[in-house]
């Protein structure tokens, strides 16, 4: 989603978790979750650690944040295809993702949609790999593309985006494709 791109992470401990949540929370997400973790290190037992993180990936999937996801997803994407995949124009990118223009809830919607399974994929893929992985024609969707899923006026919550985002989050925990 773009939320943490200049931090550096070399530990999994609790002042790293903080870390992670005091930058997820500047963008206005997890806020809840960051003053839970404001107690005396010791004090959060590991469960209760497991519960804050539940929140605060419920609270990442429900926030759509187009200003961090324009960025992040431009990167991998070109223009047109980042276009293509949402089911806008090419110039209504360039305005929305600079700024000229808000973005429209349908389209955040989508956009946020399109971040957080670019973040599931990077974790079995690089760029270029996740660029291809849209195109690719895959057995799991009976020899359709992920892309062919995304065409128009899409809804995450439509059936076909929703098995994409099984599938991508499915790579996370096998070697499979």
């Amino acid at each position: 989603m773009g939320l943490l791109p200049d931090l550096k992470i070399q530990r999994l401990d609790l002042p790293s978790f903080r870390a992670v949540v005091g930058k997820i929370a500047e963008a206005g997400i997890g806020t809840e979750v960051q003053a839970a973790l404001s107690v005396p290190e010791g004090r959060l037992s590991p469960p209760e650690l497991g519960r804050l993180l539940d929140r605060l990936e419920i609270a990442i999937e429900e926030s759509p944040s187009p200003e961090h996801e324009w960025r992040s997803l431009d990167k991998v994407f070109s223009t047109d295809r980042l276009a293509s995949l949402l089911g806008t124009s090419s110039p209504s990118v360039r305005r929305y993702s600079s700024g000229a223009r808000s973005t429209p809830d349908a389209l955040a919607a989508r956009l946020h949609y399109l971040a957080t399974m670019v973040g599931d994929l990077a974790g079995a893929y690089n760029e270029i790999g996740i660029r291809r992985w849209f195109d690719r024609q895959r057995s799991q969707l009976e020899g359709r593309a992920p892309a062919d899923f995304l065409q128009g006026e899409w809804n995450p919550e439509d059936p076909g985006p929703r098995r994409l985002r099984d599938l991508a989050q499915s790579l996370t925990a096998s070697p499979a494709t």
